[in-house]
């Protein structure tokens, strides 16, 4: 009786929590998170398969092999094991874990690429850098820098390079890509696109300390014409990123959003190390990066 008491409230505590959970990873508005989304649900629909079977054959055998009245002097006959079933039950799940190992083996080499319907477009490259709880996004291609926020345009594949100042981060964006690690002296590449103008939440997904839960970021998709309008805007009315505002933003914990002219990487070399799959050579020493990121952190 006590155990059932304890599950109905556990089931009662769960229900509201699924009732208020927004699945942005099921609402995907790219091709990217629309594969990833894919294996999900695919993933979800063979273990709710697997469930099924499982629960028919467990009731089957609880009403065919119920206790029943016998005989006291009755012997139940000598049965040896089935080769048949001990075949079957072998064969089922080496046969689910392979089918699984090929839709994921096919499905990450897709996602580490740009997308199929966007080869013929030339990728917005942006670096995005992580400190004390916040992102920074430098665009080496428009002269920009951004932090806590960044614009991107619809149907344009766009590579992140990842990398961080400090911690080990977690770059998220639910509903246009996967998660992927940002690491100091090292860069990973994160592509996705947007094909729906509309503002997306990213965030950091691995724990870096006290400040990890406000560590969000906003990705706006806008149309060809409205990117090009901000980025013009920004030209013309952002203040010029300077050394000391660098070393001052890098230091300081939380921030809100800020827009510069100008990248980070006027005043330090972009990262050395490259990811084996970004298929780059490093083009800085690694001693020159550290001398750099140590000048910032003590001039800090």
């Amino acid at each position: 009786m006590k155990k059932k008491v304890i599950l109905a409230l556990l089931t009662l505590g769960i229900i509201p929590m699924l009732s208020g959970c927004n699945v942005l990873v099921l609402n995907p508005k790219g091709p990217v998170a629309a594969t990833q989304s894919h294996v999900i649900k695919l993933s979800i629909l063979v273990m709710a398969l697997i469930l099924l079977v499982v629960y028919v054959l467990f009731v089957w055998m609880l009403f065919k092999y119920r206790e029943s009245k016998q005989d006291p002097n009755y012997k139940p006959p000598h049965i040896e094991g089935s080769k048949v079933l001990e075949t079957i039950w072998i064969t089922i799940p080496i046969l689910i874990v392979a089918f699984l190992s090929i839709v994921t083996v096919q499905s990450t080499n897709k996602v580490e690429a740009t997308p199929d319907s966007l080869k013929d477009k030339e990728p917005l490259v942006i670096y995005a850098s992580s400190s004390n709880w916040k992102w920074h996004f430098s665009y080496p291609e428009e002269n920009i820098e951004t932090i806590n926020y960044v614009n991107i345009p619809v149907n344009r594949p766009v590579e992140f390079k990842l990398f961080s100042h400090n911690t080990m981060t977690s770059f998220w964006v639910p509903q246009l890509a996967g998660q992927k690690y940002a690491m100091k002296n090292m860069v990973n590449t994160l592509h996705l696109a947007a094909d729906t103008p509309g503002s997306y939440m990213g965030r950091n997904s691995n724990f870096n300390g006290k400040g990890f839960a406000e560590m969000e970021f906003e990705v706006l998709a806008m149309t060809d014409k409205d990117y090009d309008k901000w980025v013009d805007d920004v030209k013309k009315t952002a203040d010029p990123l300077t050394e000391k505002e660098l070393k001052k933003d890098l230091k300081d914990g939380h921030l809100g959003r800020k827009t510069y002219t100008g990248t980070q990487f006027d005043f330090i070399p972009k990262p050395s190390m490259h990811h084996a799959d970004d298929g780059e050579e490093s083009d800085h020493g690694d001693s020159e990066t550290h001398e750099h990121d140590d000048s910032m952190e003590s001039a800090s």
